[in-house]
C-alpha cells in the first residue's frame, strides 16, 4: 500500500509503519497502527468488532475493552470524526483518501519545533501556618498535572521543580534547562485565598503573564484552571480545558503527604494509609485513587507471594475506579503494570503497558516504562523512554535509578556510574543504589570501590538485594575454590526451596556454571515457593536481567529460547513482533528457534 494522506494533513506510511500529522510523526502503537491499517482497508463497509478483534489479534484471546482502547488512540490522533461507531454494528473508517505526493506546502502547514519545556516552580506560602506548604504546594501540582495534560508543553516534574525554592528560585531556569518559568505565592485566611502567579522566559527573563486571584477556598481548582488556561494563552499553546474539581482542600493535604521518597516497604504503607483516607473521603478524585493503586502496586511486590492474590484486587480495584473517572491515569495504568506477575502474562502487561506509554500528562508511574520494557528485551527502546522522563525529572531519586539501570543494562556501564555514586550520598535509606553500584564498579573491574562499597553495604539494608554480595565477591576473586563455593550455595538454596530465580541463573552463568545454569533451569521450578526464602521486591523472578548487556552467556547458548517460551516471553514476541535487541545479536538464528520451542508448556507463576 503507497502513502495515503487526507485533507487535513495527515499522511499514513504503511511500508513505515507511521502516521504524519502535518509532517510531525504521531504517537502510535504497533497493534493500534495494525486496528488503522485494517480499517482502511475495509472502509467501504462497516466492520464488527468480532471480525476486528479476529484481524487484528488473529491467535489471541483479547478483551473488547482492548479494542476501544486502541480506537481511542487512533481518534486521539486522527480526530474524533476518522472513525465512526455504528451502534451495534462496529465501526467504518470515514476519512476520504487518495494516494501520491501530499498537498501542497501552502495547504499544510510548517512542522512544529520540539515542544517547549516549562517549570512550575513550587508557590511560596505567605501565610503565617507552616502546614500551609502542604496547600501552596498542591496548587502548583495540580497546575502541572493540567498543564502536561492540556497543552502542547513538556512539563518539568514536581519533584525536580519544587527543589527550587526561596533563594534558589533564580537558579531553576538555568539548573532545569526550561524555556519558561512559572512561579507565584499564595496566601490563605479563613474561607478565602489569594494567589499571585507571574510567567517568565527564561532566556530573556522578561515577564510574558502575571495575575491574581482572590477567591474563596472552594474556587480554588477553579483558579489553577485559570492560570493553566493564561499560561497557554500567553504561549499560544492549544488548552483542552478540563472540569474544576471540588475537594476539599484537607484531603487535598493528606494526597499531597502521601508522595513517598525512599519506597521503602514501611514507607509505602504509611502512604497507602493516607491515600485510602482520601478515596474514602474523595470518591471523585481521579489523582489519589490513582496514587493509591500505583503505590499499593509497588508495595505488592514487597509482601508474601501468599498475600498477593488479594493485594492485586484491591490494586485492579483502586486502579479501575481511577481510570473510570479519568482513562488516561498514569499512576492507575502503572499500578496495574505492578501487580502483573513477573513473568508469565506478558501480552496482558503490554496492553497495559502500551496504554501507559500514550497516555498525556505526568505522574510518577512515567518513570516506570522503560523499566516494564527491559523485561521483554527491549533494551534501546527502554532507554530512549527513560531518558526522555528522566529529562522532565532530573532530579527525582527513582527517576535516576531508572536511569542508571537502563544504562547499565544497554552496557553503558561508565554513565551509570556517578548516578549511583550521587544517590547513595544523597538517599542513604534507598537500598537499591548500593547493590546496583556494586555491580557497576565489579563490572569495571574497580577493586577498591569494591571493598569501600562492601564495607558501606555491611552497614545499610540492603534487603532483597543482598544476594548481589557474594557474586561480586566471586567475580572479584574468582577462584576454582571461591566459584566452587558459590556453586555450593547455589545449588544449597535449590535443595532448600526447590527452585530458582532468574537472576541466580543469569549470575551462574557470568561466573562459567553455563551448564550448570541450564541443567538446574530445565529441572526445577523458576517462581517462588510461598516460603521466606522467597525474593521480595520489584525485581524478584523478574526478567531483565536476562537481557543484561555485559552477561550475555545464557543469551548466547542455543537453549535460551526454551527457558525463554517457559517464561512466556516467546509467545509474547511470537504474537506482538515486539523482538527482543538479542535477536539480532546471539551467534545462532535467534527468531527460528523461538519458531521451534513455541509450543513448549509455560510455567505457572506461583506455587
Amino acid at each position: 500500500m503507497d502513502a495515503l494522506f487526507t485533507t487535513d494533513g495527515i499522511e499514513i506510511r504503511p511500508a513505515e509503519r507511521r502516521v504524519l500529522v502535518h509532517g510531525e510523526p504521531a504517537v502510535l502503537g504497533g497493534r493500534a497502527f495494525d486496528l488503522l491499517l485494517t480499517l482502511i482497508a475495509h472502509r467501504d463497509r462497516v466492520i464488527g468488532k468480532d471480525e476486528l478483534m479476529t484481524l487484528v489479534w488473529p491467535g489471541i484471546a483479547v478483551e473488547e475493552n482492548n479494542l476501544t482502547v486502541q480506537i481511542s488512540a487512533l481518534r486521539k490522533v486522527l480526530g474524533n470524526q476518522a472513525i465512526a461507531t455504528v451502534a451495534g454494528r462496529g465501526y467504518r473508517f470515514t476519512l476520504p483518501l487518495r494516494s501520491g505526493a501530499p498537498a501542497p506546502a501552502s495547504a499544510t502547514p510548517p512542522a512544529k519545533s520540539e515542544r517547549p519545556v516549562i517549570a512550575v516552580l513550587a508557590f511560596d506560602n505567605l501565610s503565617n501556618e507552616p502546614e500551609m506548604q502542604f496547600f501552596s504546594d498542591g496548587v502548583s501540582e495540580e497546575i502541572i498535572q493540567r498543564l502536561s495534560r492540556g497543552t502542547n508543553l513538556k512539563v518539568i516534574a514536581r519533584t525536580s521543580s519544587f527543589q527550587f525554592r526561596g533563594d534558589r528560585k533564580a537558579e531553576a531556569a538555568q539548573q532545569l534547562q526550561c524555556d519558561y518559568v512559572l512561579d507565584g505565592a499564595i496566601q490563605r485566611a479563613a474561607g478565602r485565598v489569594r494567589i499571585s502567579a507571574q510567567l517568565m522566559e527564561a532566556a530573556s527573563r522578561t515577564a510574558l503573564w502575571s495575575d491574581r486571584y482572590d477567591r474563596g477556598i472552594e474556587d480554588i481548582f477553579a483558579v489553577q484552571d485559570e492560570i493553566s488556561q493564561s499560561i497557554a494563552s500567553a504561549l499560544r499553546q492549544t488548552f483542552n480545558s478540563a472540569a474544576p474539581l471540588a475537594l476539599d482542600p484537607s484531603v487535598y493535604d493528606l494526597y499531597l503527604r502521601s508522595n513517598p521518597k525512599s519506597y521503602a516497604p514501611d514507607e509505602l504503607r504509611a502512604s497507602v494509609r493516607l491515600l485510602e483516607v482520601v478515596a474514602e473521603r474523595a470518591p471523585d478524585f481521579a489523582q489519589g485513587w490513582g496514587r493509591l493503586a500505583y503505590l499499593r502496586g509497588f508495595l505488592h511486590v514487597y509482601l508474601p507471594f501468599a498475600e498477593r492474590r488479594e493485594s492485586a484486587q484491591h490494586v485492579a480495584r483502586e486502579g479501575t475506579h481511577a481510570l473510570s473517572l479519568d482513562p488516561e491515569n498514569v499512576d492507575a495504568l502503572a499500578g496495574q503494570c505492578f501487580v502483573m506477575p513477573p513473568f508469565g502474562r506478558f501480552i496482558e502487561a503490554d496492553q497495559y503497558l502500551e496504554r501507559l506509554q500514550h497516555a498525556p500528562g505526568s505522574g510518577d508511574g512515567r518513570r516506570y516504562i522503560g523499566w516494564f520494557l527491559r523485561h521483554t528485551g527491549r533494551l534501546r527502546e527502554a532507554l530512549e523512554e527513560t531518558e526522555r522522563e528522566y529529562r522532565l525529572d532530573a532530579r527525582d531519586p527513582m527517576a535516576a535509578n531508572v536511569l542508571a539501570l537502563a544504562c547499565m543494562a544497554s552496557g553503558r556501564i561508565a554513565e551509570a556510574i556517578p548516578v549511583y555514586e550521587d544517590l547513595v550520598v544523597r538517599v542513604p535509606e534507598m537500598s537499591f543504589p548500593i547493590s546496583s553500584l556494586l555491580r557497576a564498579q565489579a563490572f569495571q573491574q574497580d577493586w577498591p570501590a569494591v571493598n569501600r562499597l562492601l564495607a558501606l553495604a555491611a552497614k545499610r539494608p540492603l534487603r532483597e538485594f543482598q544476594d548481589t554480595i557474594p557474586f561480586v565477591r566471586a567475580k572479584r576473586d574468582p577462584t576454582p575454590e571461591n566459584i566452587g563455593a558459590w556453586r555450593g550455595a547455589f545449588e544449597a538454596h535449590i535443595a532448600k526451596t526447590g527452585g530458582i530465580d532468574i537472576a541466580r541463573l543469569v549470575y551462574a552463568a557470568h561466573l562459567g556454571l553455563v551448564e550448570d545454569a541450564y541443567r538446574v533451569a530445565g529441572a526445577v521450578r523458576l517462581g517462588p515457593a510461598g516460603t521466606s526464602e522467597d525474593i521480595m521486591g520489584p525485581d524478584g523472578y523478574r526478567t531483565a536481567l536476562l537481557f543484561q548487556a555485559s552477561m550475555p552467556e545464557l543469551r548466547n547458548d542455543k537453549r535460551f529460547p526454551r527457558l525463554c517460551a517457559r517464561l512466556g516471553l516467546v509467545e509474547f514476541w511470537m504474537a506482538s513482533g515486539k523482538w527482543p535487541d538479542c535477536a539480532n545479536e546471539t551467534p545462532y538464528d535467534f527468531k527460528q528457534e523461538c519458531s521451534r520451542v513455541q509450543d513448549v508448556p509455560k510455567e505457572p507463576f506461583g506455587f
